[in-house]
């Protein structure tokens, strides 16, 4: 049995651990929500410049035009840019996407380069010893569109010089409190929507829908990406609340069983006194 002293330490210990999860939780809470409105809020205007490059990008190559970021052509190599957390303790958030990443540069037949945001999928990177183009880390909490124009300026360069024919981006997409679900989405070449002969969208154009496309689509790429750390964050803090909450309770749990263990103990620890007592009466007698 072990001392009572002993497991009065423990009992110390863990109560020190339950503080500091539970306000990592609370801090994190926080966060997740002002996270989570502007993940939230982006995604009309994603989706809506979405639907829109497409119809764009349909109309101009119906009139003959071309982008560069429209090209199609032979996959010579690959550009991932793989958005992390820069701190753990969330979870499996990052382990999920390094594991999903990781088996589609495994599965690739052709050369992959990496763009890492955030530590813990540099750190990944570096451990399998992937070709990793650019690092980008500490984008805080709420970053700004302004703090990822260099991740996208990268990939743009690159995809039109000829550097790169493909690229996706790997986020850990929003679902709810509860659900984070590991996304690798391609975001160059823009693909065309398919539009029928009979039917064509309600935008008139000024000058004409080739310029219009070539002002939009480096602000297309832009919004992509500046979106999926949006997500990406918004899914790291709420896997953080739901990690230290688990831990917490975890750690109450472990509390009452020390407890327990320690009233065991300490009941024994009397009843052998009492028996030593009523021994020394019976030897006196």
């Amino acid at each position: 049995m072990v001392s009572p002293k002993v497991l009065r330490r423990r009992i110390r210990s863990v109560q020190s651990t339950a503080k500091i999860t539970r306000a990592m939780e609370m801090i994190a809470t926080a966060k997740m929500k002002k996270a989570q409105d502007m993940a939230i809020a982006g995604r009309p205007y994603s989706d809506k410049i979405t639907q829109v490059i497409a119809d764009l990008s349909a109309q101009a190559a119906a009139g003959g035009a071309t982008h560069p970021l429209l090209l199609m052509r032979p996959v010579k190599k690959i550009g991932i840019i793989h958005i992390t957390s820069d701190r753990g303790l969330c979870g499996g958030l990052n382990t999920n996407l390094n594991r999903l990443t990781g088996n589609f540069i495994l599965q690739s037949e052709v050369p992959v380069s990496v763009i890492t945001v955030g530590t813990k999928g540099r750190d990944f990177m570096r451990r399998s010893m992937r070709e990793i183009r650019a690092e980008f880390i500490k984008l805080g909490d709420r970053p700004k569109m302004a703090d990822t124009m260099a991740i996208s300026h990268i990939i743009i360069d690159d995809y039109v010089n000829g550097l790169i024919d493909r690229v996706y981006v790997s986020y850990s997409k929003f679902i709810n409190l509860m659900s984070q679900k590991p996304t690798l989405q391609p975001i160059l070449p823009v693909e065309p929507a398919v539009l029928p002969k009979t039917v064509s969208p309600e935008y008139i154009f000024e000058p004409n829908a080739a310029q219009v496309l070539d002002d939009l689509l480096p602000r297309f790429v832009e919004m992509q990406v500046y979106h999926a750390v949006l997500e990406a964050v918004a899914s790291e803090q709420s896997a953080r609340m739901m990690a230290m909450r688990n831990a917490t309770d975890n750690a109450y749990d472990v509390i009452a069983e020390l407890t327990l263990t320690l009233n065991k103990a300490r009941q024994e620890m009397i009843t052998k006194e009492l028996l030593d007592i009523v021994a020394g009466v019976e030897g006196l007698k």
